[in-house]
């Protein structure tokens, strides 16, 4: 398996675009893990793999912004 080496003190910013009404238990804790407390809310987390996983998890209720 390869890994992608990233520089050091890279960052990721994440926009929540999704309610997490009707959604698993697991999905609003990861919300709330990442940061995410309130619609369009931006959080600049480090970009790490498990920053990444979360994402990955609820990638239809954030978006990563440029």
């Amino acid at each position: 398996m390869t890994t992608k080496k990233k520089t050091a003190g890279a960052r990721i910013k994440v926009r929540r675009i999704g309610s997490p009404i009707r959604r698993e238990n697991t999905q609003r804790a990861t919300l709330l893990g990442l940061g995410l407390k309130r619609a369009q809310q931006v959080v600049e987390l480090e970009d790490t793999p498990s920053v990444q996983g979360m994402i990955r998890k609820v990638a239809h209720l954030v978006e990563v912004v440029k």
